[in-house]
């Protein structure tokens, strides 16, 4: 009788709880997408803390863009990351570069999601003339190269104000996948009874697909935009290491790996530095990429685990 008692009020806990809630409390029962959370907000943390950004100071006594009396001195306590070729410690020039990094991968990632899923969602719903037209728009952006046009601007703009606008550009490159994404989720969400039901009750279609069918595609976006935040770190990184990226006096970690090159097998801390903090938010945005996908939606992960167990009696 308790047993039953415990069941039931355990199917009423959860039955109670909105969608909101059982998203958020299935992704943080994901060990691997929580330790991968702190450990990139600690990352950024860190960074902050350590060289200041903005009017916030920072506790390490070196500037990234002052050169000291010394030049190229091998990593000691007092430069752990040792000094660049001219003299810069390299700490700061690490810490500001991947300050950089984040900067650029939330702002792609912000710009991209915006309009493709803006782009998405209106043809998704209003299909006909309207849907081939934005996807014929959306085909020509993915034939343009991301990684050119990116060069382009990046030779174009400098400094504080560069960073700025090379980002927000190449968030409008990066859009097209997400823009897929959701018109095919509006496709599918369109023909649902809600949607019917708030057309009968005179609906406007700007009500109906940013209050009715948008929520219920929200999973969709979120989890394409932390790949595409992924990305964006891949993006800004290969374009500065082609030197095309974020210019001087701004710092970035593809262009300390490409300034570096030939000190590999000297200096080799002068390239592994600044490749360790470019792969590793990568990753950990993959992975809190791969929590919230399984968050929004378990069955998913489920099928994956049992079709897992049955590989090896399909193979006999």
């Amino acid at each position: 009788m308790t047993t039953t008692t415990q069941n039931q009020a355990s199917t009423e806990g959860k039955e109670s709880r909105s969608q909101g809630q059982l998203i958020l409390l299935r992704f943080v029962k994901n060990p691997i997408a929580m330790v991968s959370l702190v450990l990139l907000v600690g990352i950024w943390v860190f960074s902050v803390s350590a060289i200041g950004l903005g009017p916030i100071p920072g506790w390490w006594p070196y500037d990234y863009t002052t050169p000291l009396s010394v030049d190229g001195r091998s990593p000691t306590a007092e430069h752990p990351f040792g000094l660049s070729r001219i003299g810069v410690d390299y700490f700061a020039l690490v810490m500001r570069g991947l300050q950089n990094s984040y900067f650029v991968l939330i702002v792609i990632a912000g710009v991209g999601t915006v309009v493709g899923t803006v782009v998405g969602a209106i043809a998704g719903y209003y299909r006909g003339w309207v849907d081939a037209v934005l996807m014929r728009i959306t085909d020509v952006f993915i034939v343009l190269p991301s990684i050119v046009i990116g060069a382009i601007v990046g030779k174009l703009v400098s400094g504080s104000l560069g960073v700025w606008l090379l980002a927000i550009l190449l968030g409008f490159t990066v859009w097209m996948g997400i823009a897929r994404l959701v018109r095919a989720e509006f496709l599918s969400l369109r023909e649902r009874e809600f949607v019917e039901a708030a057309r009968v009750a005179g609906a406007s279609d700007t009500r109906i697909i940013f209050k009715h069918i948008l929520p219920n595609a929200v999973g969709v976006v979120i989890v394409a935009s932390t790949l595409l935040a992924a990305a964006a770190i891949l993006l800004e990184t290969g374009l500065s290491f082609l030197g095309y990226g974020i210019q001087p006096p701004e710092s970035s970690l593809g262009r300390l790996i490409s300034e570096n090159q030939t000190s590999f097998a000297t200096r080799p801390w002068l390239y592994w530095w600044p490749a360790l903090f470019i792969v590793t938010p990568a990753l950990l945005i993959n992975f809190i990429g791969d929590g919230l996908r399984d968050a929004f939606d378990p069955r998913q992960k489920r099928f994956s685990r049992r079709r897992t167990k049955e590989l090896p009696g399909d193979a006999a």
